[in-house]
């Protein structure tokens, strides 16, 4: 007989699963980024702090009530905000990523991009799964004004950068949001090798064409 599997246990195992495979492929290193993931009562699994996503427990992961409470687990990471405010504004969102990624990173170090939207829509794929990139102003990690600023991002779009700091992505599932921060930093990376080049980016037409595939 197969045994039934939580959908807690089943949470706990995929964000480990993921923080692995997202470290072992260098898109986080050390203790930076946080992964969370929303169980279907409102409650929260998070990483917690100072937890390396290549060497995660699933049973000392954080877990915060639907009202943001710490209830269980390992301390919180001090950027459980970033998280809470992504799904305040983002009612169907399953899943949060927060990565420190190299290349996404050093887009929010640039001057001179569209703070509205810093990436151009090089891909089909980034189109489709990150669309917008607003950058959030800097504001140093804990701050209760980078929250606010998140909050206010959050509403209109699924992915945003923080300045100087690094993509935050939610998604529907947390394979979505792992899928759309890996395409946000294969972007980046892409942008960055392009820079002094004629690009060719993807039209306004293009664009909603596939917008309406979706």
């Amino acid at each position: 007989m197969t045994a039934v599997v939580s959908e807690e246990t089943r949470l706990r195992d995929e964000i480990v699963e993921v923080g692995k495979s997202l470290f072992d492929r260098s898109f986080t290193f050390g203790s930076t980024g946080n992964i969370s993931a929303r169980l279907s009562n409102g409650d929260l699994l998070m990483t917690p702090t100072n937890a390396s996503l290549g060497a995660l427990d699933p049973g000392r992961l954080s877990r915060f009530s639907a009202e943001g409470v710490h209830v269980s687990g390992d301390k919180p990471t001090k950027e459980a905000f970033l998280h809470q405010c992504m799904y305040c504004e983002r009612r169907k969102a399953g899943a949060v990523v927060h990565l420190h990624s190299t290349h996404a990173v050093a887009i929010s170090i640039l001057d001179g991009l569209d703070e509205r939207d810093l990436l151009p829509p090089l891909t089909a794929y980034y189109v489709m799964r990150v669309g917008k990139l607003p950058l959030v102003p800097y504001y140093p990690p804990g701050d209760s004004a980078l929250a606010e600023a998140v909050r206010r991002e959050a509403a209109g779009n699924h992915a945003m950068l923080l300045a100087n700091h690094g993509p935050v992505v939610a998604g529907a599932t947390l394979r979505e949001a792992q899928y759309a921060t890996e395409e946000l930093e294969e972007t980046a990376k892409l942008f960055l090798m392009l820079r002094g080049e004629k690009i060719r980016p993807l039209t306004a037409a293009q664009k909603d064409e596939l917008a309406n595939r979706a």
